[in-house]
């Protein structure tokens, strides 16, 4: 089992920037993939990015391409997502999940086995 925690949300101006992390303990972390979800109220939870087991392979939702980035820490048992020029849509609460499947494109909620609970990022205009 892996127990993640995410921390870093809060509320920032419209195109200010926060920095999410997501700390993993439990089973050898760097043998997961681990993907950023968001879920707006009324809305269906959506893929943010994902960082392969290795940190080699990196993906991002369309809504977020060429604002956020991911990376990750394996020492440190730690995955990051900067985002940076933050939007009132950005407005979310922001999950970390991960599943141990080779590396590969999962956007699919269903292909992640743990989540953590959730942080609220809030964005004012």
């Amino acid at each position: 089992q892996v127990q993640l925690v995410e921390s870093g949300g809060g509320l920032v101006q419209a195109g200010g920037s926060l920095r999410l992390s997501c700390a993993a303990s439990g089973r050898t972390f760097s043998n997961y993939n681990v993907g950023w979800f968001r879920q707006a109220p009324g809305k269906e939870r959506e893929f943010v990015a994902e960082i392969s087991w290795s940190g080699a392979r990196i993906w991002y939702g369309d809504s977020v391409k060429g604002r956020f980035t991911i990376s990750r820490d394996n020492v440190k048992n730690t995955v990051y997502l900067q985002m940076n020029s933050l939007k009132p849509d950005d407005t979310a609460i922001y999950y970390c999940a991960a599943n141990a499947r080779g590396s590969g494109y999962y956007t699919n909620p269903d292909e992640y086995d743990y989540w953590g609970q959730g942080t609220q990022v809030t964005v004012s205009s």
